[in-house]
């Protein structure tokens, strides 16, 4: 009697060639069949943007599939969720089991996961039925040290393959950088809100432009049922996400104010 290899999806949205990405695919089990298909370049910040109007292509990549391993590496191009669309209704030939992003450069944590293309990939798996993990490094850089995470990423992973995830449920994780992780918190994003977001400059013909930067501010610092309370004190975070933003609670309250 055979036993039925799980079949792993893999994106991202710091693109195909990015670090983060194949030290995700090294953590995955071997006797997986994992399929990566990442856009060909970066797309951060892309949320849940799906491409309208140009075409997309799918380009497969055989010299990024190791020896030995069951790994098919496309890129696509287009946003995070196109490849994660275009993987399960085209690519892929059946349902994954499971789907995982990242390892973003970079934090999703507090309400960075509002503008995550990583996440606005793995909300759209969700949506399919499929227990989806965004993985994420708080370090930007494409030199950035993934090694204490891959412990963790490997048991996070063999337990949502093993038992799956609540239906319209998943997961956000965090992991601190350039530290011994002292463990793993189950909490709440935090509030949490960017300031300066554009800074202004002027090219040589003396035109005015801008570029988005700004700092990200935590509304309750003192809050430790938070991501943003524990990842400074050198902790993984682990926030359960839900892609249904609608408030089902308000409605009488909304009804009252709005006499309807």
């Amino acid at each position: 009697m055979s036993i039925k290899r799980p079949i792993i999806l893999v994106t991202n949205d710091d693109g195909v060639t990015a670090p983060g990405l194949h030290r995700l695919v090294e953590a995955l089990p071997d006797e997986a069949d994992i399929y990566v298909v990442a856009p060909d370049g970066p797309r951060s910040a892309q949320s849940s943007a799906l491409t309208m109007t140009n075409p997309l292509r799918i380009h497969r990549h055989p010299e990024m599939e190791a020896d030995g391993r069951s790994e098919h590496w496309m890129s696509v191009n287009g946003t995070p969720v196109d490849c994660v669309k275009l993987a399960v209704h085209t690519i892929l030939p059946c349902q994954p089991d499971v789907c995982l992003a990242g390892i973003n450069h970079g934090s999703n944590a507090g309400n960075s996961i509002i503008y995550s293309g990583t996440m606005g990939a793995v909300m759209e798996t969700c949506t399919l039925g499929i227990p989806s993990v965004g993985y994420s490094l708080l370090d930007h850089s494409m030199q950035a040290d993934f090694s204490k995470t891959i412990p963790l990423i490997k048991e996070i992973t063999r337990k949502v393959i093993a038992n799956g995830l609540p239906d319209h449920i998943c997961l956000n994780v965090n992991f601190p950088a350039d530290t011994d992780i002292h463990g793993v918190k189950v909490v709440a994003a935090a509030q949490s809100h960017w300031t300066d977001e554009y800074k202004e400059y002027t090219d040589p013909a003396g035109n005015k432009f801008y570029l988005i930067t700004g700092t990200l501010i935590n509304d309750n610092p003192g809050d430790d049922g938070t991501d943003l309370y524990w990842l400074p004190r050198n902790y993984a975070t682990i926030v359960p996400v839900t892609p249904d933003q609608s408030r089902p609670d308000m409605i009488t309250y909304i009804k009252d104010i709005l006499s309807v």
